[in-house]
Order: structure tokens, then C-alpha cells, then sequence
């Protein structure tokens, strides 16, 4: 694999059982890198570590005054120079290649795990530990599998030379064969401790970033509660730690380091004074004394690297169990029924969805079904009994926000793991979309039928015109989407704000969005997510509170926008707001991990006090001072009937009441 081939056209399926794992199978999956850089190390260091060689048969020939082999000892110190430069050279283009090669196939990984997960993702893991594994850690993990093949190099360099060596001199051979195996495992006890400071630095360097990433996203409120010095103090505070775990972590491997710097010098030490005493005895030769000094002092080089390798492995085991922690979790909840998240490499990634339609019943009568039709029909909700009828407008009430958000992501076919109602809903069966389970479709197929947006949608940096450049059905013009979202005032904003308004031609769709949309209120924001979600024209769309940040008029408009342009489309709206609720053809009252009431909204007023309670925001005082009687007299409006029998039954015509009418549901 070369860089210019990048990106994978398929980064594969990691083993995720354990961090550990998923290291050899990065290592595995880049044998051929690695095989080449490892010998080019061996062609490298081979011709470093043969210098002693030639610098004892050097010194040699000046003893025996022979100038025909100190002429040879110069020619083979050339040429060895020339290997050591072309084998570095090597090395290193080899090494870097699959430390980019490896962290672009871990990036890819973490990317499509985040398209498959969507919105869901967050919720299974915090938002800092996402961004800590798409950067630090994948640098580290690539730091890794660059260091594999230069410490495969030293290894095989080191064994052989002090095998030659033991050939070569064995007296001297044995104490040096001897001493560097100690040399190597001398660090080993504090690795231990070392990885464990790594650790504590990693886990609060990611605290302090989700802080970070925290306080940033909601500068804007900071602002205006005036509490932007309280978060600057946390997150000082948090870099504070920050800096004290990577100074106690420093400290730690720099007395590994010292520990490589000083063990070998004392054998180097050891080894020239007892060659000395040898030399003087006359049992060795001085060429064959500084040869094999020589090649004490080359070791060092190759040692480093087993330090090196330590601190990699150390540094990247951590780093590798999180990615793995987050490339095993599941889109579906089914998927992960009898099955842990951490099995094979077969299994961890549900991007197939052959696995998948198998843990559901009927599996293989689903794959027949959506390849001979397309998806559409009425989406229902097997666990709390919500249905959405094909076609028509369906808004969902809860009374808990966090329920309804988890029953959006559900009907969009990637839940959390608590489900949409209180309780585990852990393998709980799939929503289903004109009777197919949508854990039994194609990711691409169910994310085309089903579109969710949730509270919080977010705007992409780039120009209006490539925020709406979505796939999309074609059907519905950005201009449509645009004014049905009430989006003419964000408009004129971004006309303003053009580059091109000096020159006359202004052109909102050329004007670029900040990141997030910063650069837009809150209600600005949302209507572009609205028009961006109308524009793409699913099947299915569900919205999640989408009217939150706007003022009841425009919120009365966006209804009817939404509601005209959606007209023969599958639509679904979590909302508590009377003037979308009044607007829906079918209004489902969830309570308690179930649908309690279902009507229209003037109806449900009428019938389910705990539905008026929610919409109407009326207290427990408020409902106790209520007259008993019908809930809904001759009109069947509740509301008229509230306000003819208990604020004015005697003098109030019917336009009065009308009028009444209107401003209780504007105020409520």
C-alpha cells in the first residue's frame, strides 16, 4: 500500500476483542510494509554495526605495518557508509509509510463507525473521548506499527552480532552475548508503572478536552449568563492536572531512559577493562580488543529502539483498546442480543447487514422483500406502540425530552442503549417500516428512507448552497425548502453578510457559514436544519422539536410550510408546542414507555388530562380549581367549551369566545 492509494477503497474488519488484538491485526494487515522496512533496518544497521569489524581490521594492519589491508579496511569502511546512508534513508520512507498508512486505515474505521452510528454516538461514548481517539490515539497507534519493523531490525541485528561476536572472540563474546539480554529486560519493571502514568495523563488530557469542546459550544450562553471566567477556571484547572500527570509521566520514562544510557555504559566498562586485562596477558590481540569494543559501542544503537518499542506498546495499548472500545459498538440493539460487543473481527462491525438480518426472525424472507420492493408505509414503534401513519402528519408528545429523543433515534433505526422509554430496552425488537424491520435493511437504505433530526442539528461550515448539497430525492427545490422552513429573514442576513454585496450581487447562497452556524441565532440555525432536512425529501422524516428556538408566529408558519410541502409524505414531529400539535393530523401521547392517548389535538385537550397538563403547561393548582362536567360540550371544541361554561356562560357571543380561544392557545 502506497500513500498516493490512499484512502482504502475497504479499510477492512478490525478484531476488537481487545486493544491488544486490534494491534496485530493493523500489524497483520500491513505485513508487506512491514516486511519491507524491517529489512531495509537489517541493511541499515547490519552496515553500522559491521564498522568494528572493519575498525579492528584496520588497527590491526597498522600493528603489523601491512598497507595493503589497511588500504582494504578503508575501501570496506566506504562501503559500509554508503549501506548505512542508503539503509537509513530507506528505512525511514518504509516506517513513516506505515505509520500514515496505519492511522489512515484506523481514521477510516472511526469514520464509517460514525456515519453508521449517526447521532447515536455521542450518547454511547462522551463527545472527548471521540475526538482523543480520531487524533491522539491514532497517532500513537501509528507510532506503534512504525516502530514494529525497526525493532524487528535491531533485534535481528543484535542476536547476530553477539552470536559473531561469541565466534569471533569468545572470551569477550560470552560477557557481552550475556550482558545485553540484561540490558533489554532491566527496564521491564518500570514499564508497568510508566503505562500507568501514560494512562492517567490520556484520561485527563480527554476531560480537559471534552471541557474544552463543552465550552465552546455553548460560548454563546456563556456569554450571556456572564459565565465565561467560571469555565475558564475549570478548564485551567483541568490543564493544570493535565500538565502535572505529563510531568509525573516524564519523569518515568526519563528514568527508563537514563537506565538505558547508564546499564550499558557499565558494560561497556566491563567489557574493556577485563579485554584489557586479557591484552595484557596475551590471550587477545589489540585489533580483536577494539573490535570488540567497537561493537559494545554500536549496540547502543540498536538497544534504543527496544526502548523505544516499550514506550510505543506502552503508549499505544491503551490508545488501541479505546478505538477498539469504540469501533465494537452496535447500531442496533437487536444486533447486540446474545452476542458481545467485543467478538471476532467477523462480527464486530454491523455495517453488514447479512449479520444482522440473521439475529431477526425471518431474516432471509426480509432480504426477499426489500430487494423486490422499495421501503415506505406506515413506520410503528413495536415497544412504546407508536405509529406514524404513511402520509400523514404525526406529532409525538412526551412528557420526559430525554424519552423523546431516544424514541427519534429509534424510529430512525439507531437507538441508544436505554431505549425510548425509562428501562433497558436492550434487544428489543426493530421499528418497523411498512412491515420490515429496519435492523434488517441496508444502512444506505434505511438512512434513505428515514431521515431523523434531532434538537441539536448541526451546520457544517461551508456556503448556504453547499450546506443544502445533500442526496436528495430531487423533488423538492432549496427554494421550496427554504421558504417553507421561513428561512427569508436568514437570507437577507447572509445577503448582507456576502462577500459580493459591495459589488451589487449579492447572493445569499455564496455566503459562508461559520462552523456550527456560530455566526446565527439560535432560531437562524434551526430553520437552516429544517430546510436542509426538507430539501433532502426522505420517506420518513422525523424532526425533534424542530420549532424550540422561534417565536409562535414563525412557529405557526413553519407548520403550516412543513405540513404543505410534506403533503403525501411520511412525516413525524416531536413537539409540545399547541400551534404545530393543533396542525397535525394525528397527535400520539407518549407516557410511561408507552402510547397513553392517540387523537388529534383538540381532541386529546379534551380526554387526557395528563396531554392537556403537558401541551397546556397547567398546574396541579391549576387543574384542581377546574369545574367538573364534560369535557367537551355541543361544539366538541374543548377549549370553546372551557371558555363559554366557566369564564363567561352569560353576555359573550361567539366571536368573543373565538377570540378567547385564540389567545388561550397562544398563550399556552
Amino acid at each position: 500500500m502506497h500513500i498516493r492509494d490512499l484512502p482504502y477503497p475497504d479499510p477492512g474488519r478490525p478484531d476488537v476483542r481487545s486493544g491488544p488484538r486490534f494491534l496485530f491485526w493493523l500489524g497483520r494487515n500491513q505485513l508487506g510494509g512491514q516486511v519491507k522496512a524491517a529489512l531495509w533496518g537489517l541493511v541499515h544497521m547490519a552496515a553500522l554495526v559491521s564498522f568494528p569489524l572493519a575498525i579492528g581490521f584496520g588497527v590491526q594492519a597498522v600493528v603489523d605495518r601491512s598497507g595493503s589491508r589497511l588500504a582494504m579496511a578503508g575501501a570496506l569502511m566506504v562501503g559500509l557508509t554508503v549501506l548505512t546512508a542508503l539503509g537509513d534513508a530507506m528505512l525511514h520512507r518504509a516506517a513513516v509509510t506505515n505509520w500514515i498508512t496505519a492511522a489512515a486505515r484506523v481514521q477510516q474505521l472511526l469514520a464509517r463507525k460514525a456515519v453508521e452510528l449517526g447521532s447515536a454516538l455521542t450518547r454511547k461514548v462522551a463527545a472527548g473521548e471521540v475526538v482523543a481517539v480520531s487524533t491522539g490515539d491514532v497517532e500513537k497507534i501509528g507510532w506503534f506499527v512504525e516502530a514494529l519493523s525497526r525493532f524487528t531490525a535491531a533485534a535481528i541485528t543484535t542476536v547476530a552480532l553477539c552470536v559473531a561476536l561469541v565466534l569471533y572472540q569468545p572470551t569477550l563474546g560470552v560477557v557481552v552475548a550475556v550482558g545485553v539480554p540484561a540490558l533489554a529486560l532491566a527496564v521491564l519493571p518500570l514499564l508497568p508503572r510508566a503505562a500507568r502514568r501514560a494512562d492517567e495523563q490520556r484520561e485527563k488530557a480527554g476531560r480537559a478536552t471534552e471541557l474544552a469542546s463543552d465550552t465552546v459550544a455553548g460560548l454563546r450562553v456563556l456569554r450571556g449568563i456572564g459565565g465565561e471566567e467560571l469555565f475558564l477556571g475549570r478548564y485551567r484547572n483541568a490543564s493544570q492536572e493535565v500538565r502535572g500527570a505529563a510531568v509525573r509521566s516524564a519523569r518515568m520514562w526519563a528514568l527508563i531512559a537514563a537506565v538505558q544510557v547508564a546499564l550499558p555504559g557499565l558494560l561497556l566498562i566491563g567489557v574493556v577493562w577485563y579485554g584489557v586485562s586479557l591484552a595484557r596477558e596475551g590471550r587477545i590481540e589489540v585489533g580483536e580488543l577494539v573490535t570488540v569494543y567497537s561493537a559494545v559501542t554500536f549496540l547502543l544503537f540498536p538497544l534504543r529502539h527496544f526502548e523505544e518499542i516499550a514506550m510505543a506498546y506502552s503508549f499505544s495499548r491503551p490508545s488501541a483498546r479505546r478505538a477498539a472500545r469504540v469501533l465494537a459498538l452496535r447500531r442496533s440493539s437487536a444486533d447486540g442480543e446474545g452476542a458481545d460487543t467485543t467478538d471476532t473481527a467477523d462480527t464486530a462491525d454491523t455495517g453488514d447487514t447479512a449479520a444482522t438480518a440473521a439475529s431477526v426472525d425471518g431474516g432471509g424472507r426480509a432480504e426477499a422483500r426489500r430487494a423486490t420492493r422499495p421501503l415506505g408505509g406506515d413506520l410503528y414503534d413495536p415497544v412504546t406502540g407508536t405509529l406514524a401513519p404513511s402520509g400523514v402528519l404525526t406529532a409525538v408528545v412526551c412528557g420526559d425530552p430525554d424519552a423523546a429523543g431516544r424514541l427519534a433515534d429509534r424510529l430512525g433505526g439507531h437507538p441508544a442503549h436505554g431505549g425510548p422509554g425509562d428501562g433497558d430496552h436492550g434487544g428489543a425488537p426493530s421499528v418497523l417500516l411498512g412491515g420490515v424491520a429496519l435492523d434488517e435493511v441496508a444502512l444506505a437504505s434505511a438512512r434513505t428512507a428515514v431521515l431523523v433530526q434531532d434538537k441539536d442539528p448541526v451546520l457544517l461550515s461551508g456556503t448556504l448552497a453547499e450546506l443544502l448539497d445533500v442526496p436528495r430525492s430531487g423533488e423538492v427545490p432549496a427554494e421550496k425548502a427554504l421558504e417553507a422552513a421561513q428561512c427569508g429573514d436568514v437570507l437577507e442576513a447572509l445577503a448582507q453578510a456576502s462577500a459580493a454585496a459591495d459589488e451589487g450581487d449579492a447572493d445569499p447562497m455564496r455566503t459562508r457559514i461559520t462552523e456550527r452556524g456560530r455566526s446565527l441565532s439560535g432560531g437562524q440555525r434551526q430553520r437552516l436544519a429544517l430546510a436542509r432536512s426538507l430539501v433532502t425529501d426522505p420517506e420518513v422524516l422525523v424532526l425533534d422539536e424542530p420549532t424550540s428556538a422561534v417565536d409562535s408566529h414563525t412557529e405557526a408558519r413553519i407548520a403550516d410550510g412543513v405540513r404543505r410541502l410534506r403533503t403525501g409524505r411520511t412525516t413525524v414531529v416531536f413537539t409540545s408546542s399547541p400551534l404545530v400539535l393543533d396542525r397535525a393530523d394525528r397527535v400520539v401521547f407518549v407516557a410511561d414507555g408507552g402510547a397513553a392517548a392517540v387523537g388529534t389535538h383538540r381532541e386529546l385537550l379534551g380526554t387526557a388530562p395528563a396531554y392537556r397538563a403537558v401541551v397546556t403547561r397547567e398546574t396541579d393548582g391549576e387543574a384542581a380549581v377546574r369545574r367538573p362536567g364534560p369535557p367537551a360540550g355541543a361544539t366538541g371544541h374543548v377549549l370553546e367549551d372551557i371558555a363559554r361554561n366557566d369564564i363567561a356562560p352569560e353576555g359573550i357571543g361567539r366571536e368573543e369566545l373565538g377570540r378567547i380561544e385564540e389567545q388561550i392557545e397562544e398563550s399556552a
